[in-house]
């Protein structure tokens, strides 16, 4: 891409005052604690806290109504118009107050795939924030780094505030995306997590139109080439499960997938880790060391020991680290087509079987719909699981319009014959406050079985609430376990809670005026 006036306008900045290009995490961490931006914990990483942002704002991002996006965006609630006049009036007063502040200058990809990937340049107020972007995106090789040109530049500084009166925002806080000038703004919000997303819903607008799809999910393989991609909302597990011991780590969070198979987005993960423990989840503990940017985690004062369960905070508390710190992750992270493809689902209601086996057009059905529930501290407000509909498991980093996600996965699982599953992560024995969550040795086990093959030669019954196949034998986990009805104590509440589940996906999928009638009777008729 040619460099525009705002590319101009930036390096010109950039040049006449104090920054900081490119430097090493053990640079980044020095700066960081100089700065009293954070803090090191006993075994390494570097703690900060986000302030009173604990999680994304979606109220707060904006899409510029300009002329590259007027007709392409699927403009809403989620992708909410900016004027051109007014993104041009933050741009202004972001600059000036950046002028003469020592910033933090971070040049990596976004793409695995070298001949899908974007050149991103990151600046930042905050050193930490800086080894927090450094370590989430691909980093280049230094020859790269020399002739180091950007695609697109996101420029995120919190202590720049909006002002709703002049910018027609809804608070001082603010993410707005500039397709045609490949630009991102983020101001007012501590929230790391800000940045990452910004660039995947990028990625999302680009790689549809050069027929990729773009996809919210984690994905591994195999010793022998065995991809699986685990599709889900944030607390969902996609980062756990893809994380196994069996098998080697594709990434975590965001791919696309092209005609030549799955590429990773990003070049590191974002891992949860509210309640971690090194048994059920080695690999992530392991991780959790020096380079690393624990957010919002607990520690000790005196001998900074962390306290994982500690949600002071928020439940929200996250580990961001490289993707070489996972033992075999597959790096350069591509992989071929895959074998099958997971959707994660953590339900509220406890009433969705643990797994099921879906037709084609019972997949485009739970893709189109991306039922899961909102967990704690992910998006400001979220104090408990709320149940949601998020479209293709991604609505919120979508902007384009449903349909060219789901014709793009359509057409690769028909192409490929890839398996798809629907795993249920979220309560059993009943409702969010009564029963328990799904525990992780039974969703491994369920998942390594679907991904194996070995659900392939069960018997299953068929769920009369949701229509779907449901394995009646799963190897490591107990029969019982496979039918939700029998996990609860009120079988009367679970039949009611049920139905009442099932007429939210009905109403919710009545929004979707373009699916074919084969793929709208494939939802749950309870």
């Amino acid at each position: 891409m040619a460099k525009t006036l705002d590319d101009v306008k930036l390096t010109t900045l950039l040049s006449s005052q104090p920054h900081h290009l490119n430097l090493s995490p053990p640079r980044l961490v020095e700066e960081a604690i100089l700065r009293e931006e954070a803090m090191l914990t006993a075994g390494g990483a570097l703690r900060v806290t986000t302030g009173r942002f604990t999680g994304r704002s979606p109220k707060d991002k904006y899409v510029v109504q300009d002329r590259e996006a007027l007709t392409q965006v699927n403009w809403g609630s989620v992708n909410q118009p900016m004027s051109v006049e007014a993104f041009e009036g933050l741009y202004t007063r972001l600059r000036e107050y950046i002028t003469g502040r020592e910033l933090f200058v971070f040049d990596g990809f976004a793409g695995a795939a070298s001949e899908h990937r974007l050149a991103v340049r990151v600046v930042n107020e905050h050193a930490w924030q800086n080894l927090f972007i450094h370590q989430l995106l691909i980093r280049p090789e230094a020859s790269e780094a020399e002739d180091f040109s950007p695609d697109f530049t996101v420029i995120c500084a919190p202590g720049f505030r909006a002002i709703p009166a002049v910018d027609g925002t809804r608070s001082e806080t603010f993410i707005a995306i500039s397709f045609a000038r490949r630009l991102v703004l983020i101001g007012g919000t501590e929230y790391a997590g800000e940045m990452k997303k910004s660039v995947f819903t990028v990625m999302n607008y680009l790689l549809p139109q050069k027929g990729v799809l773009s996809m919210h999910c984690s994905a591994n393989v195999d010793d022998n080439g065995q991809v699986a991609l685990f599709f889900g909302l944030s607390g969902t597990g996609k980062t756990t499960l893809s994380a196994d011991p069996e098998r080697h780590l594709i990434g975590d969070d965001e791919h696309g997938w092209s005609d030549q198979g799955i590429f990773n987005i990003e070049g590191g993960c974002y891992a949860k880790c509210i309640h971690l423990q090194q048994d059920s989840e080695p690999q992530i503990w392991s991780a959790i060391r020096f380079g690393t940017v624990l957010e919002n985690v607990m520690i000790d004062a005196e001998t900074r020991d962390i306290d994982f369960d500690d949600a002071s905070l928020t439940e929200n508390t996250r580990a961001a680290y490289p993707l070489d710190y996972i033992p075999g992750a597959r790096i350069p992270s591509v992989a071929g087509h895959p074998a099958a493809v997971i959707f994660l689902t953590a339900d509220a209601f406890g009433v969705l079987p643990p797994i099921a086996r879906l037709s084609r057009e019972q997949a485009m059905y739970h893709f189109l719909s991306g039922y899961t529930s909102k967990l704690a501290g992910t998006e400001r407000g979220i104090t408990q699981p709320e149940a949601t509909f998020s479209t293709c498991f991604g609505e919120p980093f979508l902007p384009l319009r449903p349909a060219r996600y789901a014709q793009l996965l359509g057409e690769r699982l028909e192409r490929h014959g890839s398996s798809v599953y629907l795993v249920n992560t979220g309560w059993t024995g009943g409702p969010y406050g009564v029963g328990k969550r799904m525990p992780i040795r039974h969703t491994r086990s369920m998942v390594r079985a679907a991904v194996s093959g070995a659900l392939d030669k069960v018997e299953y019954r068929v769920d009369p609430a949701f229509g779907l196949e449901v394995p009646v034998w799963c190897p490591g986990v107990p029969d019982c376990v496979l039918d939700p009805a029998e996990t609860w104590t009120d079988k009367n509440a679970y039949y009611r809670s049920a139905t009442d589940l099932a007429r939210r996906f009905r109403e919710n999928f009545e929004r979707f005026d373009f699916v074919p009638d084969a793929i709208r009777r494939a939802g749950p008729k309870g």
